[in-house]
């Protein structure tokens, strides 16, 4: 066989006999997929089309109302007429050689048009300024319908730009530049590729198209990710407790206990050793214990959230004592587990127990007022329509939840993968944060429902003995303990505003920070990376709002994480021997990271 020539005009021609086994082999497994579908289809029963969120409604209300106002919808298809002559102008300039500035230009954000074909070449241009033109007016027509309830818009804003998002130019293989050199370069081969990866992504989904981020197969906990040293030292139905192996000759007094969220695993906080929030910690000098939520199948679909306070959190105190002799811990609790890290120290202050010295929230929200993008999918139709499913399988399977957080950030978080494994036909690049995003883990159905009514739906946290842990009147103001609060100012999951609302209805002293970039980036910041930085307002007490918060702020440039020692270690500074787990109390069960967190949903069992 002759070698390839690197001229792509002349580059050689594939084997036809390797197109046709490719081929046969899409059609196998094509037919094979369809086959199983239609079966699974006829298994369920043929049922009529169901509206569970309410998307259909949203759509025609606001349709009803736009067309009671044809004045304003004429002027909006005015103004969408001469964007596109002035585009027309525009392009005409071009093809005839000269400068013209565009009409319709990207955000500097915008990864999807960063190949340089999309403004060199005239054509592409065209395309994506149309785009462009076409998604800016769809949206603003629709994004202030006059008459419209809020949580109505909300959906229409927020389906409108999904659906803009899903027709975007650079989704499709004849209007992607880069698709485009690609598939005349390899004479269609990334296409075949790309289809055998979707075929790929189906099978392993079960049926269900769930799209590959990252390459699962790169990475192994305890091996390359959640590396840090330690012991599961204790468990329960729950949780497993574990316990870091010290790196200083001395640690402070006050032990450290984590609660990560149940909805995701703990590990984004020991990605890898010079990111790992909890390698930072232990050789800050912290005795480090961290809870490690169970993966919970149809067993558990009674667990209420009382169990994750008493059998979690309150469990995990207990056996910290046990292990060290000591009362009091200092605690952090990242995202949902700061909502129940809030929920168990108002528990404790009920029952006149201070186990917790002092407490720090991680883009935490306890106020669900204005819950930002997520309160699109909770209203009493969807909710019900969620309980329904959850309480026939005892659970949420952790991918309905999972794709509802990558539809916060679908150009990011699934149309780029789209492009990359369908279109381009590659494999997904190994990356560590995108393996922990694709690590879902299920919610038991009775605590799921509870946290979805009484805190985001009907918001009682916030309210004096609005909800009850074993009969204990929850209220936020007789949290007394020094506490400290880390929002990010990009997160599209816990908005700062909303978590500074919070903030404000603890009863003690209160140190509200505001870290750059988003949930997940402005938290795992170490101080090494020295990006990002964070604004603090120097004032003693909160203001009144978060805008005349942040009007007084000063922004300081690295890792809030040193903020945060400087401030724990002001309250509590004593030191005693390091602590090692393999040596204390309690026999440790088996090495860190532990089996609970290893269990992974099945995708095909799940379906």
């Amino acid at each position: 066989m002759a070698a390839p020539s690197n001229d792509p005009q002349k580059a050689e021609l594939p084997d036809p006999q390797e197109v046709a086994k490719t081929y046969a082999e899409v059609a196998r497994r094509a037919s094979h997929l369809i086959s199983d579908h239609v079966q699974r289809q006829l298994k369920k029963g043929v049922s009529a089309p169901a509206d569970e969120l309410g998307i259909a409604q949203a759509f025609m209300d606001m349709m009803a109302k736009l067309l009671s106002n044809p004045y304003k919808l004429a002027q909006a298809q005015m103004n969408l007429v001469w964007d596109y002559f002035s585009l027309w102008q525009h392009s005409m300039m071009r093809f005839a050689g000269l400068n013209a500035a565009p009409v319709a230009a990207p955000e500097k954000s915008d990864k999807r048009f960063k190949d340089e074909e999309w403004e060199q070449h005239f054509l592409f241009d065209f395309i994506k300024q149309s785009y462009l033109i076409a998604a800016r007016h769809i949206h603003d027509t629709v994004s202030c319908v006059d008459g419209l309830d809020d949580q109505t818009q909300k959906k229409v804003n927020f389906y409108t730009r999904q659906y803009i998002d899903a027709l975007s130019p650079s989704n499709f293989a004849m209007t992607n530049p880069e698709v485009f050199r690609e598939t005349v370069k390899s004479h269609g081969q990334n296409l075949l590729k790309g289809l055998n990866n979707l075929l790929r992504d189906v099978e392993d989904g079960g049926g269900n198209l769930r799209v590959k981020m990252t390459d699962t197969t790169a990475f192994e906990l305890g091996k390359n990710v959640a590396t840090t040293p330690g012991k599961v030292v204790f468990q329960t139905e729950m949780m497993q407790l574990l316990q870091y192996t010290p790196s200083t000759d001395k640690v402070l007094k006050k032990p450290l206990l984590i609660v990560p969220p149940w909805i995701n695993k703990f590990y984004i906080l020991d990605l890898r050793e010079k990111n790992s929030y909890i390698k930072w910690a232990v050789d800050q000098g912290h005795t480090v214990f961290v809870i490690s939520w169970v993966n919970p199948d149809e067993r558990l679909a009674e667990k209420s959230f009382d169990a994750y306070v008493q059998e979690g959190v309150v469990a995990a105190l207990e056996a910290i004592e046990k292990q060290t002799g000591e009362k009091e811990v200092n605690a952090a609790g990242y995202c949902l587990g700061g909502t129940l890290l809030a929920t168990t120290l108002a528990y404790l202050a009920g029952k006149r127990q201070k186990r917790i010295a002092s407490a720090t929230f991680f883009t935490t929200m306890t106020d669900f007022t204005d819950p930002g993008e997520l309160g699109v999918f909770i209203d009493e139709g969807q909710v019900t329509s969620l309980e329904k499913k959850m309480f026939e399988r005892g659970y949420l399977e952790g991918s309905e939840m999972a794709g509802t957080f990558n539809m916060l950030r679908a150009n990011d978080l699934i149309w780029s993968f789209v492009v990359n494994n369908y279109l381009m036909g590659k494999d997904p690049f190994p990356f560590d944060l995108l393996y922990w995003n694709s690590d879902s883990t299920r919610m038991p159905a009775t605590m799921h429902s509870f946290y979805l009514r009484r805190m985001y739906m009907e918001n009682r946290l916030i309210e004096p003995g609005g909800i009850e842990i074993d009969g204990v009147p929850i209220d936020l103001s007789k949290i007394k303990v020094p506490c400290y609060f880390i929002s990010t100012i990009e997160d599209h999951i816990a908005p700062w505003k909303s978590t500074y609302m919070g903030a404000r209805r603890f009863g003690g002293p209160v140190r509200f920070v505001l870290g750059g970039s988003g949930h997940i980036a402005g938290i795992v910041n170490p101080p090494a990376a020295n990006k990002y930085g964070y604004w603090i307002n120097p004032a003693a007490k909160l203001a009144e709002t978060a805008d005349a918060w942040f009007e007084g702020t000063q922004q300081h440039p690295g890792s809030w994480w040193t903020d945060w020692q400087a401030w724990v270690t002001s309250h509590d500074g004593e030191q005693v021997e390091a602590r090692d787990p393999a040596k204390g109390k309690i026999k440790p069960i088996e090495d860190a990271p532990g089996s609970f967190v290893k269990i992974r949903v099945d995708a095909k069992a799940a379906a």
